[in-house]
């Protein structure tokens, strides 16, 4: 066998028992809080209808689609939940009670360039409020958000959230560089959120390619870059259209968060636009403080997803939280916790004519819904209880000819606990 098949295809990842381990941790930690925040979990099938991803063409993650043709069925591995989840919506429309608080946890594949932090496929917690038009939907996303972050260790001031509004912008530069050029919006959203990843320069490059579908003037490409370095909404609101919507929603926000107790983590950011064409309102980004990582988690509002897909008009918001940077950042701040096997008792028969025996023994505490590793093999002892210490085990059971004699079983407690004996049959 080639060297390179007994490595997992690049991008992707072997999950050992102790990664397996810490992915649970993290797994329940997600279903902990969406269940204490009212959600309830549903799931999709990890391959989709191609069309469901490439319906609006030009976003990057149309590119990075791990797709195949099959009996003339165009197919692709789902990048993201948000479609699906829109596609189970519309599906049943008609007979929903909204709102909608549905979750997930789902694996997702893109075909993207790796950096720290970023995988060809990871696992993503998406929540998601569907049938809710105000920003109490958002608030109490965020909410959870910060909820998961406490609950996995991480402290105040470790993570900060950026919130911006693509409604603001769209009505800032509606009113001002893009008046004549409405259709030009979704595509200059794609490329200015690659502002961090490429500087301003490569954007205002972008916004005035002439073949492109942006299209600006120089000077036009330049204000759109500086709009995005506004950090107080305050100044945001000076540039905006008077009366604006949608800066009456953020400042809304904001007073909402306050309730919550989070806002002192959240801050305004212009910059923050998401690639993906749907984002219709509020958007939002959280990222470790010293900004070392990618984003933790990122969504917003989808309010017009659904027309997409033939459906009915609803306003619908949600947010995707990888499994892969905040594993980083958690290794960062030293707070992977140490996970072991939750391995109650070890049954060793100490010869084959007390197997059966030893074997009626682990089934019964079994039953009492004891977690067992019965000794398959014909092990030293010694063996045995190193094995268990690193197993983390509680105890051992050991079972040979003279306890059989006795009708009695020899338990040693792990951790400085003694040996004692208990009758076989207890």
């Amino acid at each position: 066998m080639a060297s390179s098949l007994l490595q997992a295809p690049r991008g992707t990842r072997d999950f050992y028992p102790e990664d397996l381990r810490f992915r649970t941790w993290l797994f329940d930690h997600f279903r902990e809080v969406a269940r204490r925040f009212g959600f309830e979990e549903v799931d999709a099938p990890v391959v989709e209808h191609e069309e469901l991803f490439t319906r609006k063409a030009g976003e990057e993650i149309v590119e990075q689609l791990y797709h195949f043709e099959l009996h003339g069925r165009k197919l692709a591995l789902r990048p993201e939940m948000t479609p699906s989840i829109a596609r189970m919506v519309r599906a049943r429309a008609g007979g929903l009670r909204l709102p909608l608080r549905w979750f997930t946890v789902t694996q997702n594949w893109r075909y993207e360039r790796m950096t720290r932090g970023r995988k060809r496929e990871h696992f993503q917690w998406n929540l998601d409020v569907w049938g809710e038009p105000g920003v109490a939907a958002e608030a109490e996303l965020l909410a959870a958000i910060f909820t998961l972050l406490r609950r996995i260790g991480l402290g105040a001031g470790q993570v900060r959230v950026q919130v911006n509004s693509r409604a603001l912008l769209e009505e800032t530069l509606r009113a001002g560089v893009l008046r004549d050029r409405p259709a030009a919006f979704e595509p200059l959203c794609v490329r200015i959120d690659k502002l961090s990843k490429i500087g301003a320069d490569a954007v205002v490059d972008q916004l005035v390619d002439p073949a492109g579908p942006v299209g600006l003037p120089p000077a036009d490409a330049r204000d759109v870059v500086a709009l995005l370095g506004l950090r107080s909404l305050d100044d945001a609101a000076a540039a905006a259209p008077a009366g604006s919507p949608a800066i009456t929603d953020l400042r809304r926000l904001f007073e909402l968060l306050e309730a919550y107790g989070v806002a002192a983590h959240v801050d305004f950011d212009a910059s923050v636009v998401r690639g993906l064409a749907y984002y219709t309102g509020i958007v939002f980004e959280a990222f470790d403080a010293e900004r070392k990582l990618r984003a933790v988690c990122g969504g917003g509002r989808y309010d017009r997803l659904l027309e997409t897909l033939g459906g009915p008009a609803m306003p619908a918001v949600g947010f995707g939280f990888g499994d892969v940077v905040i594993a980083e950042l958690l290794a960062e701040h030293d707070l992977v916790p140490a996970l072991s096997r939750g391995l109650d008792d070890v049954v060793c028969a100490l010869g084959e004519a007390q197997r059966p025996a030893a074997i009626r023994l682990a089934t019964r505490l079994r039953e009492a819904g004891r977690s067992v590793e019965l000794v398959l093999g014909d092990v030293r002892p010694k063996r045995v209880l190193d094995d268990a210490d690193r197993a983390g085990a509680r105890r051992v059971l050991f079972f040979g000819p003279d306890e059989a004699a006795r009708g009695v079983v020899r338990v040693r407690e792990l951790g400085g606990g003694g040996e004692h004996e208990e009758p076989l049959e207890g």
